[in-house]
């Protein structure tokens, strides 16, 4: 783990803390969601839809906003919102049967994020925090500052605004724990309510989400400035969990399959595809750029970033090596055995420079303008060559 606040402690001491953490304070996995392919001999999935993420320009208020769900500063208002949110795999799957939207913006101090989520039956039973919310209809966040799809970082709310926020160091395919002991210092959150909340006789038009992060907590593994500076972008991504319900004896329950007993497997609805069902493939999430415009200005293009479509192409090198690896046991430095099919990356060589024994591989593409190199490794995490991994 590689955190402002861990430079110059040993990789080993940062290591061995991290497992202590996860032992005693409850690091775990979120069960069935993108935990699949964790080790060695796995073959790991791939997402089935073409690289294109969705892209926000957040803007920067000047107004003071209240965290009370209710959207409705001048600063909220003006502000766009995102795309309607798809099913997780993106066309290949029906549209979600509600609408869900969100929009972002952004100050010396937090990160703001608004969603506004319709439903015809509101309700939630979680009221502890760090419960696994998403066992109840929730909206959840994911943030990761430098795209290196490691040390990211989540968040769940459900409509009794019960919270659950964990620090992902690496995604479950790489061997990652959830740090569930982890806590955002200074987190806001509020929840409204359009209609009522836990009662079945009447149909609800949905309920609103607010959420302040500060940025001092953001940084402690951003690896760059946090706040950001004009132009910067991050990648992020939400998910809605829905599950479907009735009414029983007046209160709501899952609808269960006659066959197991057990509930209807959830809808999850995102706001750029994944492309399988897993939000823990960071590389697949939105892009938003942060601008010192006010909101209600002119939108600012999203500018294109050659690192992003590097970054795109190295990954296609790592699903090709891992099931390289799950198939023959090991890693390889021939092209030939991955047969990448892979456009070449703007601005950088191609094919990449392999390197690999049994149980690594090191895959880098060096700026043609001579501004660096970025790798990829068999930990999946990508960066600049000469920079630690994580």
């Amino acid at each position: 783990m590689k955190c402002d606040r861990c430079e110059g402690v040993p990789a080993a001491r940062i290591a061995l803390f991290v497992l202590l953490l996860a032992v005693v304070s409850g690091c775990r996995p979120e069960p069935g969601r993108g935990a699949s392919a964790g080790s060695s001999g796995d073959t790991l999935p791939v997402p089935a839809i073409p690289y294109a993420p969705r892209g926000y320009v957040c803007c920067r208020t000047a107004e003071g906003l209240t965290v009370d769900g209710r959207l409705e500063e001048a600063a909220w208002r003006q502000a766009r919102w995102t795309e309607l949110f798809t099913d997780i795999e993106g066309d290949r799957k029906p549209a979600p049967r509600f609408r869900t939207r969100a929009k972002m913006l952004w100050d010396s101090t937090c990160f703001y994020i608004g969603a506004e989520l319709a439903e015809p039956h509101v309700w939630a039973t979680l009221t502890r925090r760090d419960a696994v919310i998403y066992h109840d209809n929730d909206f959840e966040v994911f943030i990761d500052p430098d795209a290196d799809t490691h040390e990211y970082y989540e968040l769940e709310v459900n409509a009794l605004n019960t919270v659950w926020d964990l620090l992902l160091l690496k995604p479950y395919r790489d061997g990652g724990p959830a740090v569930n002991a982890w806590d955002i210092a200074g987190l806001q959150t509020a929840v409204a309510v359009e209609g009522t909340l836990n009662d079945p006789s009447d149909v609800d038009s949905g309920w609103r989400v607010e959420i302040a992060i500060p940025w001092a907590v953001l940084a402690e593994c951003a690896h760059r400035p946090s706040p950001p500076r004009e132009g910067d972008r991050w990648k992020v991504n939400f998910s809605r969990v829905e599950w479907q319900v009735e009414a029983r004896d007046g209160v709501y329950a899952k609808v269960t399959d006659p066959a197991t007993g057990r509930p209807l497997p959830e809808d999850n609805w995102v706001w750029s595809p994944q492309g399988l069902i897993a939000m823990h493939y960071p590389e697949m999430w939105g892009l938003v750029q942060f601008s010192a415009a006010p909101p209600g200005s002119p939108e600012a293009a999203l500018v294109a970033d050659p690192a992003d479509s590097a970054r795109w192409a190295l990954r296609q090198v790592y699903y090709a090596e891992r099931n390289y690896q799950a198939a023959h046991g090991r890693f390889t430095a021939a092209h030939s055995d991955l047969a990448l099919e892979t456009a070449a990356p703007r601005g950088f060589t191609w094919p990449p420079a392999l390197r690999a024994t049994e149980d690594r591989f090191e895959a880098e593409v060096v700026r043609r303008d001579g501004g660096g190199a970025l790798r990829i490794t068999e930990d999946g995490r990508t960066a600049p060559t000469g920079q630690a991994g994580g």
